[in-house]
């Protein structure tokens, strides 16, 4: 554009000087020579219009993919996440109906074909006999009950395998396509092996309940407490991850400024949720010993603010994961830490200026912890039914995800200096 004006500004000038310098004859010859130079100035000058108006559309294009992209993917980890979510909700049913330990095999591919023949039937419930839960729980039982546990162990591990699935093969043509980016590609890398690592701690728990020598001690069939709480603590973990990276690609940042109360309270808020995410693992080790049916009151231990055998086994660290009535103990007061931890971060956040988005994360985060912590004392008074109990569980993570919201919204720019 530059050039093409200057060289026709100049061409008046030039025109000027010839007319007075030359014959009649050169400056026609002159005047021809000139106009070829406009022309070809001028095709100069459109070619370089086309240029920049290609190169701007390349670029809006390009962008607009890349903008496309990244919600797909954003999208594409936010329903990943709410399948994760899905089998927290479906596996604390599977053990609240004592049906985990239902399926006595675990095979990726065979395991996908259920009983269909009633010969096969017969063979696998069969099987079930020769384990701990049929001899000392469920000796008696009937085919027809024995399918109803065995369908609903079956739909968690086939839940488990389409997570697989969605996760893994919209993840081979992402890459394929180039969608993926640099930063993204070590966390997608993580979450499979998370993925992957979910379905072997599931079957290293189930085995645990199916050992005849370990549960011939007790005579009580139920898997190992330990494992219990790093299969759930891994599924917790997965779905915060996935979770997080979904908010990042859908939500555009807020612009908060970096000042020192909204620093103080990033560092309150991460602080709160390590002890959301704590809270929850110590409910872990209450369904695996069972421990909500131990005292079923509140808020004292029966007539007792702290009970007599709180710490009656040896060596004493062995009662904190072990002995279900410190297991009790310690998750009760884990959940009265959490919800003040919770209602301190809301008045934390009160003063401060907070975009929308953040005010209405932090007061869900609020709502929900009253929830949670109605729900869990509702659940212990009514001898732990199936579906309290499944919604204490399934609050627990709900809970989580306000947290992490709240976490998101008010996480460092940084393109926002500090104040």
């Amino acid at each position: 554009m530059i050039l093409n004006s200057c060289c026709l500004r100049s061409i008046p000038i030039i025109q000027g000087l010839l007319r007075r310098q030359i014959s009649s004859r050169g400056y026609s010859s002159c005047t021809s020579i000139i106009s070829r130079l406009t022309g070809r100035t001028l095709s100069i000058g459109n070619r370089l219009a086309q240029l920049r108006k290609w190169y701007t559309t390349v670029n809006t294009t390009d962008y607009v993919r890349s903008e496309t992209a990244r919600k797909i993917i954003g999208y594409w980890l936010l329903g990943c996440s709410g399948m994760v979510y899905g089998a927290v909700v479906l596996g604390g049913v599977t053990r609240l109906t004592e049906s985990g330990l239902s399926m006595v095999d675990w095979h990726l591919i065979k395991g996908m074909k259920p009983p269909r023949t009633q010969q096969e039937w017969e063979d696998e419930f069969k099987k079930y006999q020769n384990f701990p839960e049929y001899k000392y729980l469920n000796e008696g039982m009937t085919l027809s009950e024995f399918k109803r546990i065995f369908y609903m162990e079956y739909a968690h591990r086939m839940w488990g395998r389409s997570i697989g699935a969605v996760f893994f093969l919209p993840a081979v043509f992402f890459a394929y396509k180039g969608w993926i980016t640099k930063s993204l590609k070590p966390r997608l890398f993580i979450y499979g092996g998370l993925l992957a690592f979910q379905g072997l701690l599931g079957w290293y728990m189930v085995k645990s309940g199916l050992d005849e020598e370990k549960i011939s001690k007790t005579q009580i069939p139920r898997v190992s407490q330990y494992r219990l709480a790093a299969h759930l603590g891994s599924a917790f973990a997965l779905y915060a991850l996935m979770f997080w990276q979904a908010l990042t690609h859908l939500l555009p940042p807020q612009e908060l400024a970096n000042t020192k109360n909204i620093r103080h309270l990033r560092i309150y808020t991460h602080g709160t949720l390590s002890l959301v995410f704590l809270t929850a693992l110590s409910g872990a080790f209450v369904a695996g010993l069972d421990a909500g049916l131990v005292y079923n009151s509140f808020p004292k231990f029966a007539d007792r603010w702290i009970p007599d055998d709180l710490m009656v086994m040896s060596p004493k660290i062995k009662n904190f994961f072990e002995n279900a009535t410190t297991v009790q103990f310690d998750h009760r007061l884990m959940g009265m830490l959490t919800l003040s931890a919770v209602v301190g971060l809301w008045a934390m956040a009160r003063p401060v200026d907070l975009p929308r988005r953040a005010r209405l994360a932090v007061n869900a985060t609020l709502a929900m912890a009253g929830a949670q912590v109605l729900l869990g004392i509702s659940t212990l008074l009514y001898y732990v039914p199936v579906h309290l109990a499944a919604l204490h569980q399934s609050g627990s993570l709900a809970l989580l995800t306000f947290t992490l919201w709240f976490g998101h919204e008010i996480k460092r720019n940084r393109l926002m200096p500090k104040v």
